[in-house]
């Protein structure tokens, strides 16, 4: 069952900038004091009557008294000002949850999943809760970022693959620097080089539209059926 929006109150606890570019906030929930959610989804915070911005939760569902979400600041607007001038104590208003970009543990499909930069935060908070839960079948994760500064909770994943030997990670970057020994060229480079077989394969990708587009059109050419690739656009 699907659960409901509603208007909530939290306070945040924690700010921490994890580049300079994206800062991770903490919330303690106040009311309600545990906030139900899906990993996957977003919250909504208002600016004004017909202004609002979404974020996505980076925290897993297990730990419902207090979330968490990271932004990527760099655009500068309004929702990236309010974030970088947030201090601990300081009161939070939001709606949620809410979103489609979930995954459904009974389909028996193998999970890749890919990112770009800053959409890694929704499939972090997927992550963390499959694993955390005893998730135990194969799954993958592609995460595309121009520098490896822009790939964050890049140690987390890391950590994962030392720890489940089903789950493979693999970071991919525009400009490698020297030594670096991860995947290099773009996302859908990327994910053509490493994708052999789309037999059976249900794939997760976020980011932006264009990188959407690209991920989509190499695996539908490998003969994916363009409704195995579930996706969640951040600009």
């Amino acid at each position: 069952m699907a659960l409901r929006p509603r208007q909530c109150r939290a306070e945040v606890i924690a700010v921490r900038s994890l580049t300079p570019d994206v800062i991770e906030v903490e919330l303690r929930m106040v009311e309600p004091e545990a906030l139900e959610f899906e990993a996957g989804q977003w919250v909504s915070v208002p600016f004004g009557p017909k202004n609002v911005r979404a974020y996505s939760l980076a925290s897993s569902p297990t730990r419902r008294h207090v979330i968490t979400f990271s932004v990527d600041v760099s655009p500068g607007g309004m929702g990236s000002e309010w974030v970088r001038g947030l201090r601990p104590g300081d009161p939070v208003q939001f709606k949620g949850p809410a979103g489609g970009f979930v995954v459904t543990r009974a389909d028996p499909r193998r999970a890749l999943f890919v990112a770009e930069e800053i959409g890694i935060v929704p499939i972090r908070s997927i992550l963390t809760d499959l694993y955390e839960t005893g998730y135990g079948r194969p799954s993958a994760l592609i995460f595309w970022a121009r520098d490896p500064s822009w790939l964050v909770y890049d140690a987390e994943f890391r950590s994962l693959a030392r720890r489940y030997p089903s789950f493979s990670y693999f970071p991919a970057v525009r400009e490698a620097p020297a030594g670096w020994r991860g995947e290099k060229g773009e996302a859908h480079e990327v994910v053509d080089r490493l994708v052999h077989s789309v037999d059976r394969l249900l794939v997760y990708v976020c980011g932006g539209e264009a990188t959407i587009k690209q991920v989509r059109e190499v695996l539908v050419r490998k003969g994916m059926d363009r409704k195995s690739v579930r996706w969640e656009k951040f600009w």
